[in-house]
């Protein structure tokens, strides 16, 4: 059966891939083309397996910009699954709270995006076959599908704000200068992923639906310092909600 919904999974996030059924796992390694996933956090496979009858594949960990990877190499695995014959991808990622309202375990739906990371995947000669030169970004994160997502959210008590997440490309965290900036500018969220995704993926014709598992107040926030061992701890703590979550929202993709 062909999967027509995926799952990238960002830092700290993987366990979702084990709750699959009847899983099928591929190292990105033997994958020819495909990124090497470094970060921490990140498993580097693509598993296929059923949620509830339903097919999924599943993106154990992605490729950042920081990692030395162009945006062109960083989408492979969204063009890779659309060859699979995927219509819908769920982006998740860790990411830091700029908007005071959104603490460490605050699951948030993007709702948009700001793209400070100085690149495009679509940069370069078009391939009119994938999609068009000039793509609409007007509704990059589908509306029904966070409506969808609320409605899965309700079901576990759980509220399901929305927000916008600025993609600066890391691997330093910011500055308590940059996130006044992004504050500024509308930023509710910030992280070093899924922006390129997103972009790629509506180029592709996917819709997609992106959220947000704050793991820190971002800098300037709090009085005191960041480090990844407490996005780890987070998505650790916040896995089993994530997972339940994941798991409603897939099977209200396609019931």
């Amino acid at each position: 059966m062909t999967p027509r919904v995926a799952v990238v999974l960002g830092s700290g996030l993987g366990a979702f891939a084990d709750t699959l059924d009847n899983p099928v796992s591929t190292s990105y390694a033997d994958i020819p083309g495909w990124p090497r996933s470094t970060a921490i956090g990140h498993a580097g496979k693509l598993i296929v397996g059923g949620v509830a009858g339903t097919q999924v594949a599943v993106l154990a960990g992605r490729a950042h910009l920081y990692e030395g990877y162009t945006a062109q190499q960083a989408v492979f695995g969204i063009r890779y699954l659309r060859k699979l014959g995927v219509e819908s991808v769920i982006l998740t990622n860790a990411a830091g709270g700029v908007n005071v309202k959104f603490g460490p375990g605050q699951l948030v739906l993007i709702a948009d995006h700001i793209n400070l990371l100085g690149q495009n995947p679509l940069t370069g000669p078009n391939d009119d076959l994938l999609g068009p030169r000039f793509p609409d970004m007007s509704e990059a994160y589908a509306k029904p599908y966070r409506e969808l997502a609320r409605a899965a959210g309700r079901e576990m008590g759980l509220e399901l704000p929305e927000g916008v997440y600025a993609a600066l490309p890391g691997p330093s965290y910011e500055t308590p200068a940059e996130i006044r900036y992004l504050r500024t500018i509308g930023a509710d969220l910030v992280g070093m992923s899924t922006v390129p995704e997103t972009i790629a993926a509506n180029h592709l014709g996917m819709k997609v639906l992106g959220i947000s598992c704050v793991t820190n107040a971002a800098a300037g926030v709090l009085d005191q310092k960041l480090n990844h061992a407490e996005v780890l701890e987070v998505g650790e703590r916040m896995k089993g909600t994530l997972i339940e979550l994941l798991r409603r929202i897939v099977c209200k993709m396609h019931s």
